[in-house]
């Protein structure tokens, strides 16, 4: 079955989106922060750069998802 062309609006270009930029150099802040001052076995270090991926990944899936729920 396929959707009609109109059906459900597109979803809009996440990497345009001001938040999805600053979640971004959030990530790389983490993860060089991490790099540099934490030991790399420390799990603080995976829990932080996690976090970070997520906040981005969570901007990415909200902006999917924002043409259906309208």
């Amino acid at each position: 079955m396929t959707t009609p062309p109109g059906f459900i609006s597109p979803h809009g270009n996440n990497q345009e989106l001001i938040c999805y930029q600053k979640s971004e150099v959030v990530f790389d802040l983490t993860f060089r922060f991490c790099q540099r001052f934490l030991n790399k076995g420390d799990r603080t270090v995976d829990q932080m750069v996690q976090a970070a991926r997520s906040g981005k990944q969570n901007i990415v899936e909200g902006s999917q998802a924002s043409g259906t729920s309208s």
